[in-house]
């Protein structure tokens, strides 16, 4: 981490309003995995980082009439190319989960870090992704030990029934053996 206030220092850095403080003497020891384009389907647009910033232009598509007044934030999108853009630092709660509860408890941004993968549930994942998600991955995990491999979860795991990212395509084989591989080998 790059500082007091965990900035990955690979990563662009673009500061979103939408985060607050995590309530006092609150580990943080849950990792969730989420998808998003804008508009469904769309990528490389500045869509998502209009939204995370607090700036989107919800006449910009018919599809984002439902995003007025949101207020939303993850702490990490992933880009198709695997560009990585940070908007939160971890150590701070942003706003990513929603509604959401893991072993019986409830609030999960309290205690989780948030990270968006540019795409959908039914399009795969590109190869540049998931080697930038293990590389976020690893910083994470190096600061937040208690995050095990059964405390990296999907949007769909914590808000089961409402959300569904991310989704089928996500090949959690793939990133879970690398992340773990790569990190036992060095």
């Amino acid at each position: 981490m790059q500082n007091q206030y965990q900035w990955l220092p690979f990563a662009v850095q673009r500061q979103s309003p939408h985060f607050d403080e995590r309530p006092n003497e609150t580990d943080v020891n849950l990792l969730v995995i989420h998808n998003i384009s804008l508009p469904a389907g769309e990528f490389g647009t500045d869509y998502v980082d209009d939204l995370f910033l607090g700036n989107i232009n919800c006449d910009a598509h018919s599809s984002f009439k439902s995003l007025e007044g949101v207020r939303v934030s993850a702490h990490c999108f992933i880009r198709r190319d695997g560009e990585v853009i940070q908007y939160v630092p971890f150590a701070k709660r942003a706003w990513h989960a929603g509604v959401s509860h893991f072993l019986g408890r409830e609030k999960c941004n309290d205690f989780s870090i948030g990270i968006e993968m540019e795409g959908t549930d039914t399009i795969p994942y590109t190869d540049a992704q998931y080697v930038a998600l293990v590389a976020v991955s690893k910083a994470i995990l190096a600061q937040y030990p208690e995050i095990t491999a059964e405390r990296i979860v999907g949007h769909c795991d914590i808000a089961p029934g409402r959300k569904t990212d991310p989704g089928s395509v996500f090949d959690w084989q793939r990133y879970l053996n690398t992340l773990y591989q790569e990190s036992t080998t060095e």
